[in-house]
């Protein structure tokens, strides 16, 4: 995010005063006025008119602005705004003064973004500060020509450092600094760099491992696939004559302990195709049983691996609406017109009670840092740092083109990289604010993605209500805060929340979008000779498509400091009991609590029937019960939950990872430990994330520690969700238990 004040409107007035100026004058004595609706669309604001109040509602970001052609004054969050010029109407078409935008977006009537005075530690790397990283690593004679950048980011300074300065604004001692991971070739190099100090203080080859697939490999591939008369001739053998229409898709190859026959030192990816028909989706256009590996390095094709014949889909199946008639629905506005209930100051966020940093990485998208809840004018710790950790797409399918495919988004493909721009009243409502965020490519240039994270305000329902018979309704509405970002990894999109409640609750939801990785079969119809074995691992979804069953597993880092850093696992498990106590009842129910004291204990599979918390034994409410967050991996979804990966104990992909089979992990908190796959998974040999933290068994028993919550589905594909799927959600809760002495929601008390 920006660290000067927020894309000032006058920054960019004048920016767009300059690229109409000569539009505006071929008005002649109208050279100042500039045409409303372009000026104002172009600078990014929504303009609507009321023919019934004979007005014009103006919106953008936390301004709701409402004037009246002709009118000296203008309503802007709710108070009055004297116009230097009035708006004026000529031939049908309304006019502003070239000192509109200014006016009204610099009138300080909107506080939705506010100027930091002292920039956050945690704040991401600016474009200048990514530029010199980039610069400092260069001038290394270490560095090598076609070396590629993996990731520059920000290189967190000590935590309790960070704390100190998010609760009492003392500042950090570390100078910063950026970690920046390179590949050169097939070799990984992580390097420091300090930025105060201009210098690299550390320069390190990591041995045995593969770097993540960046976005040039892509283009490597379909260079390769283009340029291949072996290829070709395989195509021919599909029927496919033209490969200049098939469009590729390159995959990590996974490990199969040489039993794939590919070589483990070797960068190779997999590179399944589709045939392009001209109907916008290529994905229903598979080109079964064909399957390039290809050497990047090399930059060739090193094997091909051919199966059976089956004729490629060709009907076309648009996804886009093309070919249908839109459903006609009447605008849904959403406003806010007297300005936003939260502020954004630099990159922290301030809602209700809750106060956090955002920022975006590169691997795994927003970062939430830095939570507190202000308690009757106290700040308690909530979080130290939130952020999705990984997730891994397993499909179940072993034929040739489809045994190797366990998608690791975020640890192979790096799912910040991928992020999809948000579009206001479709991906958030129209009251979202969005916010452009920058990262660096892997050449290492700075790059701005525009509407990276929607921050918005909703209705949630009822907080509470009670109707005592005769006397007043007691309720009050439920609002909500959510973060959400979009990364789109191939035919996938996924959309993540981050829900901020009154109530101290935070919900973290996870949806999966796009469109279903399909396999083109035989059968037409599930009638069909060949549709038995066809849908075997999936289900016809449409005419010689089947859809395959696979997961989308999810798992979070969630550093939780409740109330202070030294926390504790504690399970709830409720138990029916006899009843000792006498009377006619024969069973009691009793709550049987204990504490699971270490790491291997605490990697559970989590069952929705118990409770499970991280407490802070050292703090307690005011009736004595230890302050705690209940840790609630499964709170719903529309798809059935993956309580566990579908696989085999004896497979592959167990080598590898450990956090796809169980919904619960917590470990000691390590600075370096951030990923649940490990650092470096694609085609890693063995567990270099969760199972090896928690090999050394650490207690967990009053001390600093980190969930680890593991949460999705199980797809099995349907109908409903071809050509492109509905979103299907997951959703987790993070919830204080005896945290508050009381309903948080109700407000601070009254003063006597």
């Amino acid at each position: 995010m920006d660290l000067t004040p927020r894309k000032t409107a006058l920054a960019l007035a004048v920016a767009l005063l300059c690229s109409w100026q000569s539009q505006a004058f071929a008005h002649g004595s109208e050279a100042h006025m500039l045409p409303m609706a372009k000026t104002l669309q172009d600078f990014g604001a929504d303009v609507q008119w009321d023919d019934y109040a004979q007005m014009f509602t103006i919106s953008k970001d936390g301004a709701f602005v409402k004037v009246k052609p002709g009118a000296k004054t203008a309503i802007v969050n709710g108070k009055s705004l004297t116009l230097q010029v009035p708006v004026v109407m000529k031939n049908k078409k309304a006019w502003i003064s070239d000192g509109f935008i200014n006016e009204v977006f610099q009138s300080d009537l909107d506080q939705t973004f506010q100027v930091e005075k002292r920039p956050h530690p945690l704040n991401s790397l600016t474009a200048d500060e990514i530029k010199q990283a980039v610069e400092i690593v260069k001038a290394s004679p270490d560095f090598k020509p076609n070396t590629r950048f993996t990731e520059i980011s920000l290189r967190e300074p000590n935590k309790e450092e960070v704390w100190d300065f998010a609760l009492n604004g003392t500042p950090v001692k570390q100078p910063r600094k950026a970690d920046v991971i390179m590949l050169d070739g097939k070799n990984i190099i992580e390097g420091v760099v300090s930025l105060d100090d201009k210098k690299i203080e550390s320069w390190t080859l990591v041995k045995d491992a593969h770097g993540m697939v960046l976005l040039d490999d892509f283009a490597t591939v379909q260079n390769v696939i283009n340029g291949s008369e072996e290829y070709a001739q395989a195509l021919a053998k599909h029927g496919i004559t033209d490969p200049k229409k098939v469009i590729t898709t390159p995959l990590t190859v996974g490990y199969f302990d040489g039993k794939d026959g590919l070589k483990q030192d070797a960068r190779l990816l997999k590179v399944i195709s589709y045939l392009d028909v001209g109907d916008g989706n290529y994905w229903a256009h598979p080109i079964e049983n064909l399957v390039a590996v290809v050497d990047l390095e090399q930059k060739k094709i090193i094997k091909i691996e051919d199966g059976p014949v089956i004729p490629v889909p060709l009907t076309p199946r648009a996804y886009d609406g093309r070919d249908r008639h839109a459903p006609t629905v009447k605008p849904l506005q959403i406003v806010e017109p007297e300005g936003k209930n939260y502020t954004i100051t630099g990159d922290m966020i301030h809602w209700q009670n809750w106060d956090f940093h955002l920022r975006l990485n590169s691997r795994v998208g927003p970062i939430i840092s830095t939570v507190t809840f202000n308690d009757n004018g106290k700040k308690r710790k909530v979080m130290y740092e939130g952020s999705l950790g990984g997730m891994i797409v397993p499909y179940g399918d072993p034929d040739i083109g489809w045994y190797f495919k366990a998608y690791l988004d975020s640890g192979d493909y790096g799912m910040g990289t991928l992020t999809s721009p948000i579009e206001r009243g479709k991906d958030a409502p129209g009251n979202a604010v969005l916010l452009d965020e920058t990262i660096a490519d892997y050449t290492g240039k700075p790059t701005e993605i525009p509407r990276a994270v929607a921050i918005f305000e909703r209705y949630a329902g009822p907080e509470y209500k009670h109707q005592e018979m005769g006397q007043p309704n007691v309720s009050t509405e439920r609002r909500e805060l959510v973060v959400r970002w979009i990364s789109t990894v191939g035919n996938y999109d996924y959309i993540f929340d981050w829900v901020f409640h009154q109530n101290g609750t935070i919900g973290i939801d996870a949806g999966a979008t796009g469109i279903e990785a399909v396999k083109g079969v035989q059968a037409k119809t599930m009638h069909d000779p060949s549709a038995k074995d066809d849908t075997r691992y999936g289900t016809l979804i449409d005419h010689n498509i089947v859809g395959t069953t696979h997961q989308h597993i999810y798992n979070f880092r969630l550093d939780l400091d409740v109330d202070g850093e030294n926390n504790s696992l504690v399970a709830m498990d409720p138990e029916v009991k006899p009843n000792t106590a006498g009377g006619p009842r024969t069973s009691t129910m009793q709550i049987n609590q204990y504490n699971i004291s270490n790491e291997k204990e605490a990697a559970q599979k989590f069952d929705p029937g118990t409770i499970r918390l991280l407490s802070n034994t050292n703090k307690e409410n005011r009736m004595g019960n230890p302050v705690s967050y209940q840790i609630i991996p499964y709170a719903g979804g529309t798809h059935p939950v993956a309580t566990g990966a579908k696989f085999a104990p004896d497979e592959w992909i167990y080598h590898r990872l450990s956090f796809m089979d169980k919904q619960l992990w917590v470990t000691r908190y390590h600075a370096d430990e951030r990923f649940p796959e490990g650092k470096y998974p694609n085609r890693s040999t063995h567990d270099t994330g969760l199972g090896e933290y928690t090999k050394d068994n650490e207690s967990l028993d009053n001390t600093d520690t980190v969930v680890w919550m593991t949460t999705g589905t199980t797809h099995v594909a349907r109908a409903e969700e071809w050509p492109i799927m509905p979103t299907e959600w997951v959703h987790t809760l993070l919830k204080p238990w005896n945290f508050f002495d009381e309903t948080p929601s109700l407000g601070a008390k009254k003063e006597k």
